[in-house]
C-alpha cells in the first residue's frame, strides 16, 4: 500500500492566510451588508504599471508570430532579464555577479520553499521569530524541524531568534550554532530593518561557522534610509555564505503574474560542490520557466519609464503606511515599522492576543489584519497591517479603528 509523506501531519492547522481567509469569508456570509476591509495579506491593489502592460501586450503578439513565437525557456531564465537585473540591482550598487548565477523563477515564495531541498535533512535551521511562515512550513515538510510544541509555539529542531521591541526587531546572533539561517529584511512581518553593519557582522559569523544564509529582500524596494543594505552582497564576504532570494511581487506589482529570482554566486560551495550547480540541477529538473510573456514584463520594469512608474507606486503605499503608523499612534497604539517596508507592526491593546484583537476588528469595526501569532511565538500580542490598500480604504480603516 502506498505512504504519504508524514510530515505533512506535523503541521499544526491550515496555512495562516488560508486561516484568515476562512475566517473573513465567514463573516462576509453571516453579515452580507457589512463593509470589509483588509489589511490583511500584503497583495497589491494597484494595477500594472503602463510600461509593464505595454510590454506585456507586445510580448503576446510575438507569440502570434511564427518568426517571434517562443516556447521553453532557458533554464536560468532569458538573458535579456537576467542582464537587466545584472545592471540595475547590482552592477548600480558596485556588486559583481554573473548572468549564470541568477535563476528566474515564478516568485520568491516558491523559491523560499523549495531552496530547502538542495540540503540534507539533517541540518538545522535558524529563523527569525516573529517569522514568514514559508520559511519554517516548508521545512517543515521536509522532515528537518523535529516535533510541535503547542504550548510554546516552537518547533523541537528549529533555532528561534527572538526578534522584540527590546532588540528593535532585528534578531541576535543565536547560542546554538545553526546550519541554515533564514533572514528578510526589510522584514515581514515586523517592517524592521538591518544596517550594513549589522548585516555585515551575520556573514561573517556565518562564514566563520560554515552557515548559509538564505536573504529574503523582497522588500528591498522600499528602502529610504540610507546606510541600510539592498542587496546582502554589499556585504564583504556574502557571496561565500549567502544566497539571495528576489521578487517582482510587492515592487512591481505582480502577484498575479508570478515572477522572481534567486541569486547563488558559484562561489559559495560545500567542499567542491557549489551549491548553484545543486540549484541548476532542481531548476532544470523541476521548472520549465517562467513565461516568456511575464519575464518580458519583468524586463520593462528596469527601464527608465518602468523604474518611474513602479517608483511612484511604492510611493503610494509607503503613502498608506504613512497613515496608517501615524494615525494609530495618535490614537495612542504603539507601532512601528511602516518607514522602509509597507507592513505596521502594532501592539495588541488591553492585554488582548493577536487573535482576540482579529475577532475583535472583524466583528467590530469589520477591518481584517494578520495576528503576531500567526508568525511565531514572539509574534503574540502584536498585529500586522498592510499598506497595500487603496488611499481611501486605508484613510477609512485607520479612523474606524481610531474610534474603537
Amino acid at each position: 500500500m502506498f505512504k504519504i509523506n508524514e510530515n505533512y501531519l506535523k503541521l499544526p492547522g491550515s496555512y495562516l492566510f488560508s486561516t484568515i481567509g476562512k475566517k473573513v469569508r465567514e463573516f462576509s456570509t453571516q453579515n452580507p451588508d457589512k463593509k470589509i476591509i483588509r489589511l490583511g495579506i500584503g497583495d497589491v491593489t494597484l494595477p500594472l504599471a503602463p510600461k509593464v502592460i505595454s510590454a506585456l501586450h507586445t510580448a503576446v503578439d510575438d507569440m502570434s508570430g511564427k518568426d517571434t513565437f517562443k516556447g521553453y525557456s532557458p533554464d536560468l531564465g532569458y538573458e535579456f532579464l537576467r542582464q537587466a537585473i545584472v545592471d540595475y540591482n547590482y552592477k548600480s550598487r558596485g556588486v559583481t555577479i554573473a548572468l549564470d548565477e541568477i535563476f528566474i523563477s515564478d516568485g520568491a515564495k516558491s523559491d523560499s520553499g523549495n531552496i530547502q531541498e538542495i540540503f540534507d535533512v539533517d541540518n538545522k535551521i535558524a529563523v527569525c521569530d516573529p517569522v514568514y511562515p514559508v520559511y519554517v512550513d516548508s521545512n517543515v515538510m521536509a522532515g528537518r524541524c523535529g516535533n510541535y510544541s503547542f504550548d510554546s509555539g516552537k518547533w523541537s529542531n528549529v533555532i528561534y531568534m527572538p526578534c522584540t521591541k527590546e532588540n528593535n526587531f532585528a534578531p541576535e546572533i543565536p547560542t546554538e550554532v545553526p546550519d541554515i539561517i533564514y533572514l528578510c529584511f526589510p522584514n515581514n512581518p515586523t517592517g524592521s530593518t538591518i544596517t550594513k553593519a549589522a548585516l555585515q557582522l551575520w556573514v561573517d559569523y556565518a562564514n566563520k561557522v560554515g552557515a548559509v544564509i538564505i536573504y529574503d529582500a523582497a522588500y528591498e524596494a522600499y528602502i529610504v534610509e540610507e546606510n541600510i543594505p539592498h542587496t546582502i552582497y554589499e556585504c564583504e564576504g556574502a557571496k561565500t555564505c549567502a544566497i539571495e532570494i528576489r521578487s517582482f511581487s510587492k515592487n512591481a506589482g505582480f502577484t498575479g503574474t508570478r515572477l522572481g529570482f534567486t541569486v547563488i554566486p558559484k562561489e559559495l560551495k560545500w567542499g567542491e560542490v557549489t551549491l548553484n550547480s545543486l540549484w541548476a540541477r532542481r531548476h532544470g529538473t523541476k521548472f520549465n520557466g517562467a513565461p516568456y510573456i511575464i519575464q518580458c514584463a519583468g524586463a520593462a520594469v528596469y527601464t527608465e519609464e518602468g523604474r518611474k512608474q513602479t517608483k511612484d507606486q511604492i510611493a503610494y503605499y509607503m503613502n498608506n503606511a504613512k497613515i496608517i503608523r501615524e494615525g494609530l499612534h495618535s490614537a495612542g497604539y504603539t507601532v512601528s515599522g511602516g518607514v522602509n517596508a509597507p507592513y505596521i507592526w502594532m501592539e495588541t491593546p488591553k492585554g488582548m492576543t493577536s487573535w482576540e484583537f482579529f475577532d475583535y476588528l472583524l466583528n467590530e469595526v469589520n477591518v481584517v489584519g494578520t495576528p503576531g501569532s500567526g508568525f511565531g511565538p514572539s509574534g503574540e500580542g502584536y498585529f500586522r497591517l498592510t499598506a497595500f490598500g487603496s488611499y481611501e480604504s486605508t484613510i477609512e480603516a485607520v479612523e474606524r479603528i481610531k474610534g474603537l
